[in-house]
């Protein structure tokens, strides 16, 4: 093992074969940045617009002299993020350790054109975490974060919605694809949302959407009208790190013009975690789920119909008999989704771009039941990194703008955006075909909820630090999110931890009252009003 581990920790990539030129940046405004046809804007939605081009190389360094301050601040936010979750020093030294032992073979089963382009954006990095890695080995590491992540905790916080419709379910017969990406690493990593426009020396110029200091792809689009979403389904934990999925689907993107040439792809990559990779393709006029796991691997497509649904789980032959993905159906909250994307579709029949954007707003249960929310069963889970709508025939794109998939949608055109040589300003040159601010995003509801989720984190504080809080106290927080299970949990939880046994049974009965998001969270509020019955006898 400590070979591997040694020759990896000091790996870098070959990359003296491509020319490079060291980017002299610009400054035309504290949010414009310039470097020949390259740069980096910001629009009066507060989203990033990155344009880059080049070779490999030049597209790391370029990316990297652009978005410098805000890559660096990106890794401090994950990093700090990480310290919180492992706040002693020694054990940071242990995952240290366990990181590059994990990621000692990941460099193998990564492109070298990818490693170049990584290379030169880590030049870029912040010093302040070379203690963690060099430089390019934690770029590296970063990439496969989105993976390690979800695996470690079967993430709660990974619950992504994705649809594609066409022919009679659309308005004017065309494919029209959304999703929503419910990837929570906590509000401050949502600020800088970077939408990334790439003209690759070799390839297809596409479009992403994700943030500083990533070349993977987590929802995007390309030229010829390939679109690739990914929602997460039920992984063990890998022994060791292979291919990012998000380098899978950005292969997918730069390389594939139909969905034959995407599957191609993504079967000679060997992932190391459970995903859905939804594949939009407009020469296709079609939609297909690619299904990939370390030792499976499945595509379903639909026969007889124009829809494709995709949560949180398998839906092709080859995962028939999987028992994880059979629990992941039972147990956690895709299934529901599910049916929820299902319930909608019966009642909307001729999607349009603003339809779409309505579904993945949806806040409530099925048959409009009121669930709470944050509630992870609603499409709007109100945690969202972004949502993103394409229309892969006509090349358009809608990206959702702050708070979560509630701000303006932006409208982007990649024939116009690839097309012609671009003046430093906004990309967005569609600004008539943009989906208007959701109202509730204004509302006392909204702002309710914001306050819920502060007074949250307080009362969890309380139940941990052994606090006193009022009763008057408790039933403001629960009033702030009245039909959410959780205050209702966690409530009886503080009173259970007081020895207030009757109050706290109360709780847990309102508690499973509601609509609670997963089995295991069902049955932890059923163990503690046991333990609190016990305890009243």
């Amino acid at each position: 093992m400590s070979c591997g581990v040694s020759k990896s920790v000091h790996h870098i990539p070959e990359v003296k074969q491509y020319p490079l030129e060291i980017p002299q940046v610009t400054k035309i405004n504290d949010s414009t940045f310039s470097y020949h046809q390259n740069f980096l804007t910001k629009n009066k939605q507060q989203l990033w617009e990155l344009y880059i081009k080049g070779n490999p190389l030049q597209l790391g360094y370029n990316n990297g002299a652009l978005t410098q301050s805000l890559m660096q601040k990106q890794e401090g936010i994950f990093f700090s993020k990480v310290e919180g979750f492992v706040p002693s020093k020694f054990k940071q030294k242990l995952l240290r350790g366990f990181l590059k032992w994990y990621n000692r073979k990941m460099y193998l089963n990564v492109r070298e054109d990818y490693q170049a382009e990584l290379f030169g954006l880590a030049q870029y990095s912040s010093d302040q975490y070379d203690f963690i890695a060099p430089k390019y080995l934690r770029n590296l590491y970063l990439h496969g974060a989105h993976d390690i992540g979800h695996a470690m905790q079967d993430l709660a916080m990974v619950g992504c919605s994705s649809l594609a419709v066409w022919d009679e379910n659309t308005e004017d017969g065309d494919l029209l694809i959304g999703r929503n990406f419910d990837f929570y690493v906590g509000d401050d990593f949502a600020q800088n949302k970077l939408v990334e426009f790439v003209e690759p020396e070799i390839g297809i110029p596409y479009m992403s959407v994700s943030w500083p200091g990533m070349i993977g792809v987590v929802s995007g689009m390309n030229k010829e009208g390939i679109t690739v979403t990914i929602n997460a389904g039920k992984s063990k934990i890998p022994l060791t790190a292979k291919t990012p999925i998000s380098l899978v689907t950005r292969e997918i993107l730069q390389y594939a013009k139909n969905i034959d040439e995407a599957i191609t792809i993504a079967k000679k990559r060997k992932v190391f975690v459970s995903e859905s990779i939804l594949v939009g393709s407009a020469a296709d006029k079609n939609a297909v789920i690619i299904e990939v796991s370390p030792k499976n691997f499945g595509v379903y497509r639909v026969q007889n119909t124009s829809r494709v649904l995709c949560t949180n789980h398998f839906q092709s032959e080859a995962y028939k008999d999987d028992k994880r993905n059979q629990k992941q159906i039972e147990e956690s909250h895709s299934e529901y989704r599910y049916e929820k994307l299902q319930e909608i579709l019966e009642e909307e029949k001729k999607l349009n771009p603003e339809k779409m954007a309505s579904i993945l707003r949806n806040r409530s249960g099925l048959k409009g039941e009121k669930i709470g929310y944050g509630n992870e069963k609603a499409l709007n889970q109100l945690l969202a990194h972004h949502a993103v709508i394409f229309s892969p025939q006509k090349k358009l794109v809608w990206v959702s703008s702050n708070p979560y998939q509630l701000g303006e949608f932006v409208c982007y055109d990649l024939n116009e955006i690839f097309s012609v040589k671009k003046p430093v300003e906004s990309l967005q040159v569609k600004t008539a075909f943009n989906i208007a601010r959701d109202p509730f995003a204004d509302s006392q509801e909204f702002k309710n909820y914001q306050e819920y989720r502060l007074v949250n984190t307080k009362v969890s504080n309380a139940i941990d630090n052994n606090e006193i809080l009022t009763d008057d106290f408790i039933a403001h927080y629960q009033s702030l999110n009245p039909y959410f299970w959780k205050g209702y949990y966690v409530a009886g939880k503080y009173y259970f931890e007081k020895k207030e046994y009757t109050k706290a049974k109360i709780e847990f009965e309102r508690a499973l009252t509601k609509e609670i998001t997963t089995v295991p969270d069902k049955k932890a509020v059923e163990k503690y009003l046991k333990k609190t019955l016990n305890k009243l006898k």
